[in-house]
C-alpha cells in the first residue's frame, strides 16, 4: 500500500509515535509536536493501533467500502415493464424487493426517470416567412397598473399594492421574417382598441418599407370580430388564427411578450405604470436597432431588415 504523498508520517514512523507513548509514557502532544502533526492526528493513530495492531496504521483505500447496489437482467427488463405501464419508482421497488435508491438510478440512467419521458415529445416545428410583412403576429398581453413600487421590487404585496389601480394591456405586433416589433399599452382588448391597434401597427411597419399581406392571432374574441375581418380586409391583409389550445403557433409574439416582460415591464422598479409606459418607446429602439437576436444569426431587426430588402 503507497503512503499518501502529503503524509508527514510513514506506517514505520506511526507505529514508533505510538509505542514511544504507549512503553515509555511520552505525552502525546510532545510527540505530535515533534512530528509535526496536529494532536489529533495522533489521537488518531493510537485509536487505530489500539484497535487493529500495526497493520492498522496503513494508508485506507479512498474507494467506498461497500458497492452500489444494482439490478439484475431480470429485475431491469420488469422494472422497464412496469414503468411504461406507468407505475411509481415506489411501487416498481416493492414488487422488486429492492431499494427505492438503487430502481430509481437506474430508471434515471435509462431515461425513465419522469413518467413524461415515456410519452414521445411532438417535435419541434420551425418556420421563417422569406419577406418581410408576409406575417404580422399580434397578441396582448395584461399588465397590472400601480401607483408605488409593486411586490415584484419590494417582495412585500403589503407595501407595494396599489388598490383600485386596474390593468391596462399591452398589444404587440411582430413581423415574423425581421422579428421587427411595434407595441403599444392600451386600456383593454376591446374590438375597436384591438382594431385601432391593428391600423396603426400597420401603418408603422408601411412607415418602415414593409407591405404587410398576412396577419396571425389567436382566437380571442377581438379577433373573431367581424370588425377585425372588414379591418383586415381593408387593410389587404389576409386574417389567420392559431389553432385552439396551440400558442406555439404564434409563438414568436409570445416569445416576445416574455422578452418585454423580463427587459422593459419588469426590469426597473418604475415609481409608477405611467413611468413604465415612458420607457417603452426607448426600449423598443433598443429591441428593434441594437439587440442582437440569435434566430437572425446575430442580428438586429433592423439590420435583418435591410438585409432582406437587398436580397430582394
Amino acid at each position: 500500500m503507497h503512503t499518501h504523498p502529503n503524509a508527514r508520517l510513514t506506517a514505520l514512523g506511526r507505529e514508533r509515535l505510538v509505542r514511544r507513548h504507549i512503553d515509555d509514557a511520552v505525552p502525546l502532544a510532545e510527540l505530535a509536536s515533534q512530528a509535526g502533526i496536529s494532536l489529533r492526528t495522533a489521537y488518531k493513530w493510537l485509536a487505530r493501533f489500539r484497535s487493529g495492531g500495526v497493520t492498522a496504521l496503513v494508508d485506507r483505500r479512498s474507494v467506498r467500502r461497500t458497492q452500489r447496489r444494482t439490478l439484475d437482467p431480470q429485475q431491469q427488463q420488469q422494472a422497464r415493464t412496469l414503468r411504461h405501464e406507468r407505475c411509481t419508482m415506489r411501487r416498481i421497488a416493492k414488487d422488486l424487493t429492492a431499494p427505492l435508491s438503487t430502481v430509481g438510478r437506474w430508471l434515471k440512467a435509462i431515461g425513465l426517470g419522469r413518467l413524461r419521458n415515456l410519452e414521445p415529445k411532438e417535435p419541434v416545428r420551425r418556420y421563417q416567412w422569406a419577406q418581410p410583412g408576409d406575417m404580422i403576429h399580434v397578441d396582448t398581453k395584461q399588465l397590472a397598473r400601480f401607483e408605488r413600487i409593486g411586490h415584484r421590487i419590494t417582495g412585500d404585496r403589503r407595501q407595494g399594492c396599489s388598490p383600485g389601480a386596474g390593468y391596462e394591456k399591452a398589444h404587440v405586433a411582430v413581423d415574423d421574417a425581421t422579428r421587427l416589433a411595434y407595441v403599444e399599452v392600451l386600456p383593454d382588448e376591446q374590438k375597436a382598441t384591438t382594431v385601432g391597434f391593428l391600423v396603426r401597427a400597420v401603418s408603422w411597419f408601411n412607415s418602415q418599407g414593409i407591405t404587410c399581406r398576412r396577419v396571425l392571432s389567436d382566437n380571442g374574441s377581438a379577433y373573431r370580430s367581424k370588425q377585425w375581418r372588414q379591418a383586415c380586409t381593408v387593410l389587404g391583409l389576409k386574417a389567420k388564427r392559431t389553432r385552439a389550445y396551440r400558442p406555439q403557433t404564434n409563438g414568436k409574439a409570445e416569445r416576445f411578450i416574455k422578452t418585454l416582460q423580463a427587459e422593459w415591464a419588469y426590469a426597473m422598479p418604475f415609481t409608477s405604470s405611467e413611468e413604465r409606459k415612458l420607457w417603452l418607446p426607448r426600449y423598443l429602439a433598443i429591441y428593434n436597432g441594437r439587440r442582437c437576436h440569435m434566430a437572425l444569426a446575430g442580428s438586429t431587426p433592423f439590420q435583418q431588415l435591410n438585409r432582406l430588402r437587398v436580397t430582394e
